[in-house]
């Protein structure tokens, strides 16, 4: 027995039903009644107030002849040591508050909610019985939920939590089939009203025989916080004894939306609910609450669980040969130990929490807890780390409202990027923050420190001196103030570090607010070396200093003005390692070779800075920041450590307190008629009243004037639709349309121009009309693609045409009319051009078999009779020259293979058909210390390309032979898509950083930016040569969209942008024409016809994919969070294999690799089109571009047919 206070506790297991039997002693009742629970725990996912028989008796047998409260109910495994059951009895006011603010908000009407008790049980990490461990080492799916039951005088209410990410298995294996587990209330058998008998009570099950009821646990509620469910169980009438059990009905009114939404059989919708038996009980009654919005909030806590040893009290009866969990564990807890939340860390140790580790660190356990520690060769607190000497990326977005000078109205911007750049091994830091207009650019340079954060966080180490990221790591907060003199002015800094990201940058959010001296255009802005004292305690570092600067006029007239700086950093630092203390108090920060300045042309503002780390020489206390001055007063340094303070401007004081002086009441009307004065800490602002605004002197308030409106991008023109007219913006609020090519009319209704009527086509040829555009086709008996044809009779035979007339002759026998093969003569099929068929057939044996464009077998492509292989059209393969393989590459195998990018290494998987044959899966190439992002595939070379954003280029191998070959190396920052256009020789490529969309031959020669505005976060990139369309995604998570192209650049046009999050992948499958992406945000896979503009999912509920690919009826992508490879069948919707890379870690890039091309080509295919540098496709012609940087040879022009 275990005693606690105002209730006993009784443990007991059983072999047959692991359980832990407790008996609950509430306070007393108003009628001096004792209420009384006797509760048994079961690792099977429930509880229950009887003594639980054999497992054969409920499971897959429901409704038992027992009571039961199932949570999970299913054949649960808790044997192997991962799976654990805690319970607790807990009369804490915290965790009774928190119960009884969830419970009011599922039962608005209960007027008095005071939890006297609560019993908590949580089911962490079990699994289904018997699942078999899977062969390369992963884990079992496992679920994690819980069941909080809670006593009042009046009633009793259970609370069901089923967290979303922890239930990860929905069924298990009972009696030789996978059964659905349920979830619900039974009140077991019960005594008849009219015999001795005993027959069957209710059962209110939450669940159905589907598994997207079960599903439906962790995104539906009845109480306003998806995954929670609260019910009443149990209540009392006040003014009786304890009454006899009854049994109530649900109103109807009270019932929640979501439940009524379940697939009940109509008798259980309106059974009355069960009750629990137990000794002098209450009636029971249970009732779902109504939905309302969510207040209850479980908090994390820690725990240290206590082990109670199994022992052996009710063995299994001999026919029951059914694995049992005899070797499960439950875990008793202690009253304090276990909060609500069952997320919550079980333990203090790095057996529960190395994940928590970075990958590059070691988890250390102490007295009081753990910590994370990096390995030798990096550095940081241990939850991040980077490698010695690394330079060092910071991406980010700034945002601002800023004063500047005597400005009355703000400059804002909002999302601005920020990148910076550190060279570690140095300290050199530099920092760019992009889209800075020219009303703020200039003003902004003498704020180094800016982006100076990441100088102080790399800075070069001196001996026994540590810089920020080796101390605390890449999270924390900065909060900086800083004031200019003489002026006054203040500006706040606010910036949120959030570590570093899956491309080991490091990633930063900014915030600025306030007012800025102004700084002519034209003038030059140069910061003097300066240092700064950093002050270290626990979770927090402070410094302060003055920082001058000068401001060059273009008259040579020099201002030398400064500003006193002060900043605090906030941090969670590791507790339990007693080496941070060793960290010196103080350390002082050297800056120097100072650069900043403002590019107008390209709205950049860019800083660079030496930065160094060491010692704290003795200062004036102006420069350690031990002043004592109010935070608004300004620190003056005198002799030695003498030192005035001072109040800045508007404010009054004597410098140690100083106070903001209201000039809006010290000076009434000092912002004129028509406007409002609003008093703001050491100056004010005037505002115009609504329906007014400043002129141009920033003073006077007049009547507002209409402002022009975009009504192209607000979509409120009248021109034609986007498949037929494009609206263009011209001058304040007017616009112009104009039909696409293909289409005549004024824009505003545009009609399909019948080109065959023109001929354009071949006198040979038979032209057909599509909407915008036409295609030709030759007439029997010619060959050619319709802008040429040829005389059948006038070209030489090919290869196939004569393997068939001879394969005919041969047999002909002097047959009268047409020649006819012997019984077992196998004769080719050759196409229109006279090619061979990719697929051959023998009419004889009915097998079918791949050929390649000489007519040989493809090893291992031949089927039986009665199916045929999936083979590719034939392109024209190069003569296979050059080196022998690289020892870095590995050849592939025969056929189709999927490629994909896992840290330093390609791999590949071949593919039977639309199968993985996973067990093949070898490395393709091995490029250790980079992360490849982007992968493809060129067919045409059987070269394989990929990006790498450690150093900054897109590469390429042949899989033929030959050395890894780096071709764009310069002005790259982060690629992560790359689109092949095998038939223009051209590939494309997004970048990120850089924001921008680029094209170049595969030699990586004549660079031409393609689009450079409107992009954010630009990743996946695809092509459709065929056709000269180019397809991207832009994963911008204000503004999620999908674009479309000509391949040249013209007609852009966004195809997608409702209901996106994160589109990360995406791919085209040119026989479907469907446009395919993966969504990491909403978690599904969806697909376009880009024509018709239809739209499906194709999959939902889907982890964090990151690139996909199409081929054959399967997409494949890759999962980071999975770390996988997953094939979906998208005509069976649904997933159908998954392969796990024997190392783990995120994969990347996906695409796939065939022996031959498929079949087609454009206008760019022969001669380049006669172009002299790029030749980039449209639909209906080519256009000839020249290259960014040109030597003078280029000629660009546009070619249409």
């Amino acid at each position: 027995f275990l005693e606690t206070a105002g209730a006993q506790t009784v443990c007991w297991i059983s072999f047959m039903h692991i359980s832990l039997m407790l008996i609950m002693i509430p306070k007393r009742l108003k009628n001096s009644s004792l209420l009384t629970f006797a509760l048994q725990v079961n690792t099977n996912g429930f509880v229950s107030t009887a003594k639980p028989l054999a497992e054969s008796e409920y499971l897959g047998n429901m409704p038992a002849s027992f009571s039961i409260i199932a949570a999970f109910l299913g054949d649960l495994d808790t044997s192997d040591g991962i799976g654990k059951v805690y319970v607790r009895q807990d009369t804490s006011p915290d965790i009774l508050q928190k119960i009884a603010e969830q419970i009011s908000q599922a039962f608005p009407n209960e007027d008095e909610v005071e939890p006297t008790h609560a019993v908590i049980v949580t089911w962490e990490k079990v699994a289904p019985q018997g699942a078999p461990e899977r062969g390369d080492g992963s884990i079992k799916q496992r679920n994690t939920f819980q069941l909080v039951l809670t006593s009042m005088e009046m009633s009793t209410y259970a609370i069901l939590l089923y967290p979303k990410d922890d239930i990860q298995f929905f069924s298990t294996h009972i009696e030789g089939a996978n059964e659905p587990v349920e979830a619900g209330f039974s009140k077991g058998a019960i005594k008849s009203w009219f015999s001795w008998n005993s027959v069957q009570g209710p059962y209110y099950r939450i669940t159905t025989d589907d598994e997207d009821s079960i599903k439906d646990l962790t995104e539906l509620t009845n109480s306003g916080r998806p995954g929670l469910w609260v019910y009443e169980i149990g209540s009392s009438a006040p003014d009786k004894g304890v009454p006899e059990p009854s049994v109530s009905e649900v109103p109807e009114s009270i019932i929640s939306e979501s439940l009524l939404t379940q697939d009940y059989p109509p008798d259980e919708q309106e059974t009355p609910f069960p009750e629990i038996p137990s000794t002098d009980n209450p009636s029971l009654n249970w009732q779902p609450g109504p939905l309302h919005p969510p207040h209850f909030q479980p908090e994390k806590s820690e725990i240290q669980p206590k082990a109670s040893n199994p022992q052996a009290s009710n063995p299994q009866p001999p026919h029951q040969t059914r694995s049992q969990p005899i070797y499960s564990q439950v875990v008793i807890v202690d009253e304090q130990e276990e909060d609500l939340n069952v997320n919550g860390e079980r333990q203090k140790t790095c057996s529960n929490n190395r994940q928590k580790c970075s990958h590059f660190a070691d988890c250390r356990d102490y007295a009081s807890g753990y910590c994370c520690h990096c390995k030798p060769g990096f550095y940081g607190n241990g939850k991040d780390c980077v490698a010695d000497g690394k330079p060092q990326r910071m991406n980010g977005k700034v945002s601002g409202r800023l004063y500047v000078g005597n400005m009355t109205s703000p400059v804002e911007f909002a999302n601005n990027d920020l990148h910076s750049y550190v060279v570690a091994n140095d300290g050199r830091a530099y920092v760019a923050i992009s889209s800075i207009p020219d009303s703020i650019g200039p003003s902004l340079q003498p704020l180094a420190s800016l982006g100076g954060v990441i100088g102080w966080a790399f800075a070069l180490e001196q001996p026994g001196y540590e810089n920020g990221f080796s101390i605390i790591g890449g999270v924390f907060t900065r909060q900086a103030e800083v004031t200019f003199q003489p002026g006054g002015e203040k500006l706040t800094i606010s910036q949120e570090f959030k570590g570093i990201d899956e491309h080991d940058h490091l990633v930063v959010t900014t915030q600025l607010e306030g007012q800025i001296p102004q700084v002519p255009p034209s003038a030059t802005v140069e910061i003097d070396r300066y240092s700064e004292i950093y002050q270290y305690s626990s979770n927090l570092i402070t410094s302060s200093s003055t920082r001058e600067y000068t401001v060059s006029l273009p008259d040579g007239f020099v201002h030398t003005r400064s500003y006193l700086w002060r900043q605090s950093i906030s941090f969670q630092g590791c507790p339990h390692n007693d080496a941070a203390l060793s960290v010196p108090s103080s350390q002082q920060l050297s800056v120097d070779q100072v650069f900043v300045m403002y590019d107008a042309t390209d709205q950049l503002i860019r800083y660079a800075m030496s930065n160094k780390i060491g010692g704290t020489p003795q200062q004036n206390p102006c420069f350690t920041g031990r002043h004592g001055c109010d935070t608004n007063a300004a620190c003056r340094p005198g002799q030695g450590t003498q030192f005035t303070c001072e109040c800045a401007t508007g404010f009054t004081g004597d410098g140690r307190a100083c106070y903001d002086v209201d000039e809006c009441r010290e000076t009434p009307g000092i912002c004129g008629a028509h406007a409002i004065c609003n008093n703001q800490p050491g100056t004010f602002r005037c505002e115009c009243i609504e329906g007014y605004q400043f002129t141009s002197d920033g003073h006077t308030c007049i009547r507002k004037l209409d402002h022009p409106i975009d009504h192209c991008q607000r979509g409120t023109h009248d021109c034609d639709v986007p498949e037929r007219a494009r609206c263009t913006y011209t001058v304040r609020s007017s616009y112009i349309c104009t039909c696409l090519p293909g289409f005549s009319g004024d824009g505003r209704a545009c009609q399909d121009i019948d080109e065959c009527q023109t001929a354009h086509c071949h006198r040979d040829a038979i032209c057909y009309n599509t909407q915008g555009s036409f295609t030709c086709q030759c007439r029997p008996g010619f060959h050619g693609d319709g802008f040429r044809c040829t005389s059948e009779s006038e070209r030489e035979k090919t290869r196939c045409e004569r393997h068939r007339e001879e394969a005919l002759a041969a047999t002909s026998g002097g047959h009268f009319f047409h020649p006819r093969p012997s019984v077992g003569q196998y004769v080719p099929t050759c196409d229109s051009y006279g090619a061979y068929e990719p697929t051959q057939c023998h009419a004889g044996t009915g097998q079918c078999w791949c050929v390649d464009r000489d007519g040989q077998e493809i090893p291992g492509s031949r089927t039986g009779p009665g199916s045929r292989p999936m083979c590719f059209e034939h392109g024209v393969d190069p003569p296979i020259v050059g080196p022998t393989p690289s020892p870095e590459v590995s050849p592939l195998a025969p056929g189709t293979n999927l490629l994909f990018a896992q840290s330093g290494k390609i791999e590949h998987i071949p593919l039977d058909g639309n199968n993985m044959r996973k067990e093949e899966t070898k490395t393709l190439l091995h490029l250790p210390d980079r992360v490849v992002i982007a992968v493809a595939f060129d067919c045409e070379e059987k070269m394989v390309y990929w990006s790498d954003i450690t150093q900054p280029s897109i590469s390429r191998a042949s899989m033929q032979g030959g050395q890894p070959t780096a071709i764009i190396t310069t002005d790259i920052q982060s690629p992560e898509g790359i689109a092949i256009d095998h038939m223009s020789r051209n590939m494309y490529w997004t970048d990120s950083i850089l924001n921008r969309i680029e094209v170049a031959t595969l030699a990586g020669r004549h660079r031409r930016v393609l689009f450079d505005s409107d992009l954010t976060n630009p990743r996946a990139i695809v092509a459709d040569p065929a056709n000269g369309r180019l397809y991207w995604t832009d994963w911008n998570r204000d503004s999620p969209k999908i674009e479309m192209s000509n391949m040249d650049g013209t007609d852009r046009t966004i195809l997608v942008r409702e209901d996106l999050q994160l589109p990360n992948g995406l791919t085209f499958d040119p026989y479907s024409r469907q446009l395919c992406w993966a969504d990491a945000g909403a978690h599904k896979v969806e697909c376009i016809d880009q024509y018709t503009h239809l739209r499906r999912k194709v999959l939902d509920e889907i982890q964090y994919p990151f690139a996909i690919i199409s081929y054959g009826r399967n997409l494949y992508y890759t999962d980071w969070r999975r770390e996988a490879v997953v094939a979906v069948d998208r005509v069976a919707v649904k997933e159908v294999d998954e392969f796990l890379p024997q190392k783990r870690s995120r994969t990347y890039g996906i695409t796939t690799s065939y022996p031959h091309c498929p079949q087609g080509e454009n206008y760019c295919t022969r001669g380049n089109g006669g172009c002299s540098h790029l030749c980039l496709p449209r639909p209906g012609g080519f256009t000839c571009r020249c290259p960014d940087v040109g030597d003078g040879s280029c000629v660009e022009s546009d070619r249409s047919f």
